[in-house]
């Protein structure tokens, strides 16, 4: 039987059940390896539902440094019966299973072309320990123990690990650095004898990287951005962003000699509440966000059009997830574009922006507030569950200390009373944005009526379709200007010159890279626009143009992102081809690749046209 050998180079699955304590354990494996100096890309696969429901942690190690899901499993730790057949069905072939062997099992459960590798982890824990939740955490660790000893995993880094986890809980240290090293000796005395192919070896390729969720850095860019106040409601899986919000805003935004916060953080009754309170804070000029995911979206959208109607600067943090109604809680999916972009009724625009990773996260938090203010409508930063709740390397996050935040149009008491002439929602330099005050800006002046019904350039209620078409004309032309403002989008030309481009966005990046290097070796060469912002500037529309096939990789049903760009841009449906996965799963290297290199063989083989 083949063997899989890999060094620093393979695919771990942990498969388990909710509520077990397995999680701890996995992410110790996966911030031991990264310790060594190897690059890890774990995920964490949960339910929505109550404990005891099946549970998965991948771990992607991959010293060359992608962070995508390739796709297949090298080595399954199995440990939920419930999941035995999926989960033995995903190993490669000369793969490794690894379980617990302390209930016999026939021949006929395992695969011929697996190696199987067998430790009585739960009868062990049974002799070694009295206390039923005792035995179940410590199975976690003593199986974290046997796969340190037969991969390579240094003690060392494991215990330090613990160190920093229970520091000031000196038992909790204790027991666990002891099952650690008893599943490292029952490895060494009993699995040995078992030639075992993967192993990890200390590197250097980790750097100066930074590894943390996507939620994580999104809350940190609106401290950092200049957000005062949150308003929420939970819903998985955007919750952490407010509650590590929360978290940096009492360590940045509190008062250290008078103890004020200096924020303002509400956990609304519904998702309806919620905007409206950022709603009223933009109105007044706080910088607001709230955090949601797409069922939170529906419900704002009345609110969504007024405040684009109305003009009133807030962000929407949308954590998306798999759709539609409740849909998968747990699962990631881009399946939130049409309905954020246009959300509301009537002709409404909105801006998005589309992050790749918890670096972009910080900055497009950031970005987003100083659009939404420089713009005067909300902005949506499009994350998902993928980026949001799995931990990922990335680049440092940087701030440079002498950025300013871009108020935009707002007239000061000083202009007023020199003069200046004001008309709320007046276009005076061709750009669509007009000047706005903020209340009690002055005694007398700059004072105007917000209201959701239609209005002359003075705020003053209008029913004339004149008003009305200058209205929603500038609205137009301030969507204009926002495709120049947001994030432009960023090209890799191929190696050789090439018809074929591919458009992709958000949390498919990672897969990408890894798939473009592969089709590349393969010979198939494609330009790449990574897209980070809706509208979409000119140079999309000429990317499209200058390639023969154009294909747009995305994780939803429906291609909404192509969808989003026939429409906006108006390029012929048959021009974009759809590379679709939809899962709940992130997108892998390798479906990628196949799906590409399938349509690009299929257009090389198509017969040419005779008109």
């Amino acid at each position: 039987m083949s063997r899989i050998e890999a060094t620093n180079d393979f695919v771990v699955k942990f498969a388990n059940v909710n509520g077990s304590g397995s999680a701890s354990a996995n992410e110790l494996f996966a911030r031991a390896i990264l310790r060594m100096g190897v690059s890890v890309s774990p995920r964490n696969i949960f339910p929505s539902n109550i404990q005891g429901l099946p549970t998965w942690y991948e771990v992607r190690v991959c010293e060359a440094g992608w962070l995508g899901r390739r796709g297949g499993v090298d080595l399954m730790v199995a440990m939920n019966p419930q999941t035995w057949a999926q989960d033995l069905a995903e190993i490669q072939p000369g793969g490794y299973l690894f379980h617990d062997s302390t209930k016999p099992m026939p021949a006929s459960a395992f695969r011929t072309d697996v190696h199987v590798i067998g430790m009585p982890a739960t009868a062990i824990c049974n002799a070694t320990y009295d206390v039923p939740r005792e035995r179940t955490l410590f199975k976690n660790i003593l199986v974290l123990g046997a796969l340190s000893e037969l991969m390579g995993i240094s003690a060392a880094v494991i215990e330090t690990l613990f160190a920093e986890q229970y520091q000031g809980k000196e038992r909790l240290l204790d027991s666990n650095v002891r099952a650690l090293h008893a599943g490292r000796e029952f490895a060494r005395d009993h699995l040995s004898v078992q030639p075992f192919g993967l192993r990890v070896k200390p590197a250097d390729a980790v750097g100066d990287k930074v590894f943390l969720e996507g939620n994580a850095a999104t809350a940190l860019g609106c401290v950092y951005g200049g957000a005062t106040v949150c308003a929420w409601y939970p819903i998985t899986p955007s919750s952490s962003v407010a509650e590590a919000f929360e978290k940096y805003a009492v360590k940045f935004r509190t008062d250290p000699v008078s103890g004020e916060k200096r924020y303002a953080i509400v956990q609304a009754e519904d998702e309806i509440a919620s905007i409206g309170i950022i709603t009223g804070a933009g109105w007044n000029g706080a910088r607001a966000f709230t955090a949601t995911s797409g069922p939170g979206v529906s419900l704002m959208t009345e609110f969504l059009g007024l405040a684009y109607f109305a003009e009133i600067p807030f962000v929407v943090i949308d954590v998306q997830r798999g759709g539609p109604s409740t849909g998968m809680p747990t699962r990631t999916q881009q399946a939130d574009l049409l309905s954020s972009a246009y959300a509301s009724h009537g002709d409404t625009q909105h801006v998005l922006l589309l992050p790749e990773d918890p670096r972009e996260c910080f900055e497009f938090a950031a970005d987003a507030l100083d659009l939404a203010e420089r713009l005067q409508t909300p902005v949506f930063l499009m994350s998902d569950l993928d980026i949001g709740m799995n931990q990922r390397l990335c680049a440092p996050l940087e701030w440079d200390d002498t950025r300013r935040y871009d108020r935009g149009k707002v007239m000061s008491a000083e202009q007023l009373d020199a003069g200046t002439p004001f008309a709320r929602y007046k276009d005076v330099d061709g750009d669509g944005i007009p000047w706005r005050t903020l209340p009690g800006t002055h005694a007398s002046k700059g004072a105007y009526f917000t209201r959701g019904t239609t209005r002359n350039e003075a705020a003053i209620y209008s029913e004339r379709g004149e008003d009305y078409l200058r209205n929603v004309e500038r609205l137009r032309a301030k969507f204009a200007t926002a495709a120049l403002l947001a994030p432009q989008p960023l090209v890799r030309s191929a190696a050789k010159k090439t018809s074929v481009g591919v458009l992709y966005f958000g949390s498919t990046a990672p897969a990408m890279d890894e798939a473009l290097a592969a089709l590349a070796e393969a010979g198939i060469h494609i330009d790449a626009m990574r897209l980070r912002a809706y509208p979409f500037p000119p140079s999309v529309a000429e990317f499209i143009e200058a390639h023969a096939a154009v294909f747009v990789v995305e994780q939803n049903r429906d291609a909404q992102m192509r969808r989003l760009l026939v429409n906006e841009l108006e390029v012929a449906p048959k021009h974009l081809t759809p590379v679709l996965h939809f899962d709940g799963t992130p997108i892998t290297a390798r479906f990628i690749t196949d799906a590409i290199t399938r349509h690009v063989h299929a257009l090389a083989t198509a017969p040419r046209s005779t008109t």
